[in-house]
């Protein structure tokens, strides 16, 4: 049942989209496992991902057409802002396992390996000749893995990419305030300047390792220091695409005339997402790059 009534419980109608993510999502994990133990891209995954991305472009355009439609009422309103909410929290979660793991790692292991506190023994038995001292640039063990020559400054790159994601951030604001205000020009100009800084912010991401690589022997092999940063770093890139994709998608919508002064919550939610993508990377920024 689609109605506009606002003192009815809206009921989507019947779709296809819910078992289509099913599938999409079980062919993507079967090729990701698959091409994992065989060490070569398995077919299954390019299939899977190739579902996934007909899932998003067929459910947000179901989506879009039944908010254009006037489908959608105050409680559906609701509902769409509790979920975004929620997901951020589900995010926010996420990568604090990542910052925890981190803290770990410095705070208590590197620690324990060093021989402090009552874990004397621990340091004498396993590398007596073990520095306890972050990042993680000497070998004690050749064998383990290859040490990085030198750790990534906060200062270069990383830097900039700072004042870029800063930026975004005001940019994405100023375009929230013209929407608000019904001025279609601005918002349409700094939603697309908002783009334009987030694949800036992807280009000098992609720039910045191939130097780790090519340049510092800073890899995804290089111990803890080398998993923990390409793990933190990696998640918040691949969340900095997502969200530039969403602002894409919005700037598109933008440009169509699909919202207006007080319905426009598609524009709030990737707007909230994108200042959490920003937040992150002050968090990245402070104990992986700088400290």
């Amino acid at each position: 049942m689609s109605t506009s009534n606002h003192d009815e419980y809206y009921i989507p109608e019947p779709s296809k989209w819910p078992l289509v993510g099913t599938i999409a999502l079980t062919t993507t994990v079967i090729g990701a496992v698959n091409t994992i133990h065989a060490g070569e891209l398995s077919m299954i995954l390019p299939v899977g991902l190739l579902l996934v991305a007909y899932l998003f472009f067929g459910w947000f355009s179901a989506v879009i057409d039944e908010s254009m439609a006037g489908q959608y009422n105050a409680q559906v309103d609701r509902s769409f802002r509790i979920g975004m909410l929620w997901f951020i929290f589900s995010e926010v979660m996420f990568f604090a396992a990542f910052f925890g793991a981190l803290f770990y790692a410095r705070v208590f292991a590197m620690e324990w390996l060093g021989g402090a506190s009552n874990n004397a023994s621990t340091h004498e038995y396993l590398w007596p000749a073990f520095e306890a001292v972050w990042p993680v640039l000497t070998n004690p063990d050749n064998s383990l893995f290859v040490a990085p020559e030198e750790k990534m400054g906060a200062w270069g790159l990383p830097a900039w990419n700072t004042a870029v994601l800063l930026t975004s951030s005001v940019t994405v604001t100023i375009a929230h305030h013209a929407l608000r205000a019904g001025h279609r020009k601005p918002l349409i100009i700094w939603l697309a300047a908002t783009v334009a800084l987030g694949v800036i912010f992807l280009i000098l991401q992609v720039e910045e390792y191939a130097h780790a690589y090519s340049e510092m022997g800073l890899t995804l092999d290089s111990g803890i220091y080398g998993s923990t940063f390409f793990m933190l770093t990696g998640f918040h890139g691949f969340h900095v695409t997502m969200g530039t994709t969403m602002l894409l998608v919005m700037l598109i919508r933008s440009m169509k005339g699909h919202f207006t002064a007080d319905k426009h919550f598609a524009f709030e939610a990737v707007a909230w997402y994108w200042h959490f993508v920003d937040v992150v990377w002050l968090g990245l920024f402070i104990f992986v790059y700088w400290l």
